[in-house]
């Protein structure tokens, strides 16, 4: 969480920079995103991750990727194990 914030305080004050806006000017957060008609950087990066998931749940080649989604941990507990 601690990444999401900074990665999103990031983006407000890139924002802000290509708009020409400061914080002195008191504009919402929500209006520079109307204004510069961007996304979130959370929601990207989200949907960026799943992408990546599916990606590596669809390999058959035997790569690591795979294997390591489907690792069934030490504990024993079945319920974590793939198919």
């Amino acid at each position: 969480m601690a990444l999401i914030r900074r990665l999103r305080a990031t983006q407000w004050a890139m924002e802000r920079a290509m708009l020409g806006v400061s914080l002195r000017d008191q504009i919402r957060n929500e209006e520079i995103r109307r204004r510069t008609r961007g996304t979130d950087i959370a929601q990207r990066v989200a949907k960026l991750k799943w992408h990546w998931a599916e990606h590596l749940a669809r390999r058959t080649d035997g790569r690591w990727g795979l294997k390591v989604l489907e690792w069934p941990p030490r504990t024993g507990n079945a319920l974590l194990v793939g198919p």
